[in-house]
């Protein structure tokens, strides 16, 4: 017996995701739960030029870097993208993606809106998923409710994070990520990767 060979389409592409949206929706935490139900993906580490926050480890939450190290990175073209988030410095380093995508892994970022804009012009196939809470005045809440900025630094996030809601339609997905239901929230973005690894033309990032 013979089969077609264009029966056979099922081939899965490693696939490059940015978990994105304003301060405050919960991107660490929907990453942090990715990461213990055990997928097979390798979690992007941002280098940032930012003090770093209590319960922060270096090299598993960010590569906490000196400005001077930074703009070595820039220098010597290390950094898939970078940029001024709050008076400091954030950058994806290269290799990383490169090495996730050629172990066949799904290579996962968490960016802000600024930079997940920067990544979609480098790789068009990127899957961007746009987090956000069930209302503005939610968000406002939760980042009254860090109590890790100053009254000025606050202000600038609200003013930041309103801006940044309006731009939900640049990206393929939204999720909501209500109070009390990141399990529902992750268990969305999983499915939303798994229909994507079903694409019978699977988008192929190259960088």
């Amino acid at each position: 017996m013979t089969f077609d060979p264009d029966y056979n389409i099922y081939n899965p592409q490693p696939l490059l995701i940015v978990i994105s949206g304003p301060s405050g929706v919960g991107k660490d935490s929907v990453v942090e739960r990715m990461k213990t139900r055990g997928l097979p993906f390798h979690f992007v580490v941002t280098a940032t030029t930012r003090a770093r926050r209590e319960n922060e480890v270096h090299g598993k939450d960010y590569f906490f870097v000196s400005k001077e190290e930074f703009a070595r990175m820039i220098e010597q073209d290390e950094l898939i993208e970078y940029a001024i988030v709050y008076s400091d410095y954030k950058g994806i380093p290269k290799q990383q993606v490169r090495q996730a995508l050629a172990s066949g892994k799904d290579a996962v970022m968490r960016l802000d809106v600024q930079g997940a804009a920067t990544v979609r012009k480098l790789a068009a196939e990127a899957v961007l998923i746009f987090l956000m809470t069930e209302s503005e005045e939610e968000l406002v809440q939760r980042l009254k409710g860090r109590k890790t900025d100053t009254a000025e630094d606050l202000s600038l996030r609200i003013a930041t994070a309103r801006q940044e809601l309006k731009r939900a339609a640049e990206f393929d997905y939204v999720v909501v990520n209500a109070d009390g239901q990141l399990d529902q929230t992750v268990a969305t973005v999983m499915a939303i990767i798994d229909a994507e690894h079903h694409r019978v033309n699977p988008r192929k990032v190259n960088l």
